[in-house]
């Protein structure tokens, strides 16, 4: 047996770089070569090594030395350090737009759902810190501690339209918008979502919180719907815009009396044909208005070099002006002031409303006439005594409709009367066919007329000289 003392002539030791693992190697190969447990646990202890030996094989080693002569083996191996995770900054809301058209439940693929963008609302959480780990110490085969690299915290790249907590930890919009990552990962919310071309099969229908730009045209059956403004370098066709503020169009629109136009404030474009137009406050256009159904809150503007209005109804809570009204052909046209648009839609439903339930209410007092004559003479069978029954609920009901209906009638008419300020201006010629409506009042032109104006005086209308 060769005491452990002369070990070191046969054995020799070498550590990894991190001193993680040491590796035993025979230096002499010497078939009688023999040693105990204790003598190599010695021979590794005056080697440092403190931690990690592999007992497995220092027993081999022991016992069957020649399996390791030709060998390096891992005679101790100490516990690796886990490195921290580094923190990271995770979107809250998702940034992949959606290009696949929308399958519906009923199994029907809508293909002009083709984008939808992922909207934000002021004070939105749009993104958050998951906070970096600090990771464990590992230990050398030396028994000293093997340190582990730190995770590095993360930080927001801040943007535009965006605010951060105190701790920050969490960011949030500060507008409503779409969220879009720029130069060096900085997380902004815009405004504005630009199509650059135009709205067809290619970018689907469009549903944006902030201002839509779209430079090219938007095609017939697509729809654009914003919380902000909408402008539009290009034409409409019959087309469905909504937005909340205002709608500009460069071009013009050509409605194919389909689709709507509607605006809660003004709509602005250079001509209307076949279209149906609402805004909230004022229709403004600058060549023409042809065969369209238009309403405005305030003022229809139609006073441009050609400022033509022909055909179709323009409805307008306070002023129409435009150059010249119908044509030498006297289409027929409706010029509707002094009342908001809604309204006298609203009186025309309800008188259309009442007359139906005044008919059905005829019906039902001729049966309930019937139902009592045979009641008088003692012949009403059991189904007939229910029908009665519930001829008598359903007089009433009507009863109780045809008040609220009169009632709302009768509070629109007042309504209607206030017409102080409501006027049609003609900046050159008005034509025949063309009807003039001022609050409840009509007044029906039947030849050309230059230079008017038609406002509400003493029960009628009157035309005046425009100034």
């Amino acid at each position: 047996m060769i005491g452990q003392y002369v070990l070191s002539q046969y054995l020799s030791i070498t550590f990894s770089d991190d001193k993680g693992i040491a590796y035993l190697q025979f230096t002499k190969k010497d078939e009688n070569f023999s040693c105990s447990i204790e003598d190599l646990d010695s021979f590794l202890y005056s080697h440092n090594i403190r931690f990690g030996i592999q007992r497995d094989i220092v027993q081999r080693i022991s016992s069957n030395p020649e399996e390791y002569f030709w060998n390096r083996v891992p005679i101790a191996i100490g516990q690796p350090a886990v490195n921290g995770k580094d923190g990271r900054v995770v979107l809250t809301v998702d940034m992949e737009e959606d290009r696949k058209p929308l399958e519906k439940e009923d199994g029907r693929v809508d293909y002009k759902e083709l984008v939808r963008l992922h909207n934000v609302r002021k004070g939105q959480l749009i993104a958050r810190v998951i906070p970096a780990e600090s990771g464990v110490n590992g230990k050398m085969v030396t028994g000293e501690e093997l340190p582990c690299r730190a995770g590095k915290e993360a930080h927001f790249k801040v943007g535009k339209n965006v605010v951060v907590d105190q701790e920050e930890t969490s960011m949030y919009s500060a507008i409503d918008g779409l969220v879009t990552l720029t130069d060096k990962g900085k997380i902004n919310v815009f405004p504005v979502y630009e199509v650059n071309g135009d709205v067809d099969y290619s970018t689907g229908n469009i549903d944006f919180v902030g201002t839509v730009v779209i430079r090219g045209n938007v095609l017939t059956g697509f729809t654009v719907k914003s919380a902000g403004d909408i402008r539009v370098v290009g034409g409409v066709e019959g087309a469905e815009l909504i937005s909340g503020g205002s709608i500009e169009i460069t071009g013009g629109i050509i409605g194919y009396n389909k689709g709507l136009i509607s605006a809660g404030k003004n709509v602005k474009v250079s001509f209307i044909q076949d279209g149906n137009v609402v805004a909230g406050e004022d229709v403004i256009v600058s060549q023409s208005i042809m065969h369209s159904n238009i309403r405005a809150g305030h003022d229809v503007l139609c006073n441009g070099a050609k400022g033509l209005i022909v055909g179709g109804i323009v409805q307008a809570g306070e002023r129409v002006i435009a150059r010249t009204i119908g044509n030498t052909m006297s289409t027929a046209t409706a010029i509707e002031v002094g009342v908001v648009p809604e309204l006298r839609n609203e009186i025309n439903e309800l008188r259309q409303e009442l007359r139906q339930l005044l008919e059905n209410e005829d019906k039902t007092n001729k049966a309930l006439y019937l139902l009592n004559q045979l009641a008088n003479n003692g012949q009403l069978s059991p189904d007939k005594i229910a029908l009665r029954v519930k001829l008598n609920a359903t007089k009433q009901s009507h009863m109780r409709d045809e008040k609220k209906i009169k009632e709302r009638v009768l509070e629109i008419e007042r309504m209607l009367e206030d017409t102080g300020r409501a006027r049609v201006d003609v900046v050159k010629t008005i034509y025949g066919g063309s009807k003039i409506v001022i609050g409840r009042y009509t007044r029906f032109v039947k030849d050309p007329t230059e230079r008017v104006s038609f406002v509400y005086s003493e029960g009628d209308i009157s035309i005046t000289p425009y100034i």
